[in-house]
Order: structure tokens, then sequence, then C-alpha cells
């Protein structure tokens, strides 16, 4: 499995203290600690599944009926029902690393069945997803369920042409408002860089478009085709861009962490190459704590509901690379990691040197 990597801990190792102002982080040893927060509770899954899934549907349902009341109506409803829909995708995402419920099969199928909402098939996702977190940081490794991440020597060493074509891919516009569509309406629709690497990929992403179109058929037949694209595909859209924005924040920020070769630690790089990124407790609900990505990237196995009890057990954990939602927007600014410096910086920087 590539949802955690490879750990070996000494024998006499004794648990990690690491509160106050005591010795810095070993994450090594921390990952050891961290497992006794990685069994989940059927009861709790279900609760925040239920709460979730629910007003999820409701509001979609009442979204297509105000439509005909007219669309301004409609509109009001489609960033509350982006904000579930994100939810359930992360709580897909919890399924993807088994951190859901105690059996694989339960996770599976439930994250399946989530992956019709989300237009992500999850078969697919779940094995890219795997590769990301095995390879973050990892300069020789790039390319698995990232943000496209070139060096200051990489960019510098191309011709205008794809210097101008990185820039591009690399805007706000294009990250948040473009890529997203492509990715959730187009790519998602085949197995993008698993095509030959078995079946199971195709009829993940083969019988999740089936299903996703006999819902919109059936939905086309009780309120019209028009109706449909006009209320889901915003919703899908809007949840789609703020998880990329959330995925780009928790490895894209000035003192993020690459290697290359024996360089690179997996330990390291998901400890200081992810960020935490503090915000508002509604968000932070909507959001299912995924902002405390470093701790989930050490023990991808942890429930969501359950990191917040990590940076209380461990309150060292609270200030790395730590962000507000105002704070992180700083980092739009950097996309370039410049291997002397050991930072991401700006196209504005290169170009002044």
């Amino acid at each position: 499995m590539l949802n955690e990597f490879p750990e070996v801990h000494s024998e006499t190792e004794e648990p990690t203290q690491i509160s106050g102002r005591e010795a810095p982080i070993d994450p090594r040893r921390l990952v050891r600690d961290l497992h006794a927060f990685r069994d989940p509770s059927v009861g709790r899954s279900l609760r925040e599944l239920a709460v979730t899934l629910a007003p999820f549907l409701a509001l979609i349902a009442i979204t297509l009926v105000a439509v005909e009341a007219g669309y301004v109506v409609a509109l009001l409803l489609i960033a509350p029902a982006s904000l579930f829909l994100l939810r359930l995708f992360l709580i897909q995402h919890d399924c993807g690393h088994d951190a859901f419920f105690p059996s694989r099969r339960a996770n599976d199928w439930l994250g399946r069945f989530l992956g019709v909402l989300t237009l992500t098939p999850y078969d697919c996702w779940k094995r890219s997803h795997a590769l990301h977190h095995s390879t973050t940081g990892n300069l020789d490794a790039r390319g698995f369920g990232d943000v496209d991440t070139l060096t200051v020597r990489e960019f510098l060493g191309q011709n205008r042409w794809k210097r101008l074509l990185y820039r591009f891919y690399r805007h706000p516009v294009v990250l948040f408002g473009i890529a997203p569509t492509y990715l959730f309406l187009l790519r998602h629709r085949l197995p993008v860089g698993l095509m030959k690497a078995g079946s199971r990929y195709w009829v993940s992403a083969l019988a999740t478009n089936a299903t996703t179109v006999a819902l919109v058929a059936l939905g086309t037949i009780c309120f019209g085709l028009s109706t449909i694209l006009f209320t889901f595909v915003p919703v899908v859209l809007l949840a789609a861009s703020l998880g990329v924005w959330l995925f780009y924040i928790q490895h894209q920020f000035e003192e993020a962490h690459w290697d290359r070769g024996d360089d690179w630690s997996f330990h390291d790089a998901a400890l200081h190459g992810s960020s935490h990124l503090e915000l508002p407790r509604a968000l932070r609900w909507f959001t299912a704590n995924i902002g405390i990505h470093h701790v989930h990237h050490l023990s991808s196995r942890i429930p969501f509901y359950r990191l917040p009890e990590v940076l209380e057990r461990y309150p060292q954990l609270v200030s790395i690379n730590r962000f507000t939602a105002v704070e992180s927007l700083k980092a739009l600014r950097y996309s370039l990691w410049d291997e002397q410096q050991r930072r991401m910086v700006s196209f504005s920087a290169v170009s002044a040197r």
C-alpha cells in the first residue's frame, strides 16, 4: 500500500514529547506515536456522513425546484451546496486512506458512491493520491496528484514558448478556474495516467461515468436538461475550485520542502512540506480539518475528525507552516522552487536577477 510510507523504529525509542519549548520534533518517532489516533469510530463516521450528505441532497433538491421560481433564488443556494459537496469529497478522501471506517471494503464502496456525486472515479483517484502521498516533496518523482512545479534552473532552461505556457498554467485564473473545470468535467472521465495500470481503473472511470449519465438522465426527465446543467454543474465547479485552492496551499508556500535523491525523506517532506491552514471554525468543519495537512501527511489513516486531537496532544505542531486564510493568499505569488535558496520564489524575483 502506498497510503502509508513504511516506518522503521528502534525498540528503545521513547514516545515523542514535543510540548512547550522542548527538543525539535523527530517526525519518524512522531509517526509511531500518531498510530494511537488512527482508529475510526463507526458511529462518529456515520454521523459525519449523515450531517453532510442529507443537507447536500436537500439543497440540491431545493435548488432544482427554486429554478422554476427564478434562477436568482437558486443562485443563493449554490454556495452552501458547494461547501457540502466539498465536505463529501473530503469524506471520500478519508475513504481512500482507509480512515473513515475500520473496514477497507466499507471505505471503498462508500468512496465509489461519493465519487459519483463528486465526478471523481474513486479507484483512479485513490491510486494517484496514494502516489502523491508517497512522493510529496520529491523533485525526482513529480507528476502524480500534485500541482506542476518547476525549479528555477528548469524554468530558465526552457525556451520562451514553454516558459510562457508555464506562466499561463500557474496563473490563479487558470489554477482555480480553468484547471478545476478541466479536471472534474473532462480529465476524470478517463483513467489518465493509469491507462496501462490495469482494467480496474478503466472500470472505475467508466462505471462512474455511466452512473452519472443515468442520474443526469433521470434529472432531465424530472426537471429538464437545462435545469440540471444550471444547478449541479455550478455547484460542482465551485466545490472543485475550493478544493484546488486547498490543495494548492497545502504544498505551495515559500518555506515548502523539496529534495532530490537520497536527500529526500518522506517524513521530513510530510512534516515540513505540508502546511497547517488555520481556518475559522465553520470553514474547518466544511473542509473536514484538511488544513491540518502536515499531520495528515505524516499519518494519513487518522480520521479527519481526530486531527484536532493531535494538535491538542502535540501543541508544537500548531505553529509549523501555519497560515490563516488571508495569509495563504500570499502563496499565490510563488511559482518556482529555488534549489539554492531552498524556498519557493516568484517569477518577478527570478526576472530581477
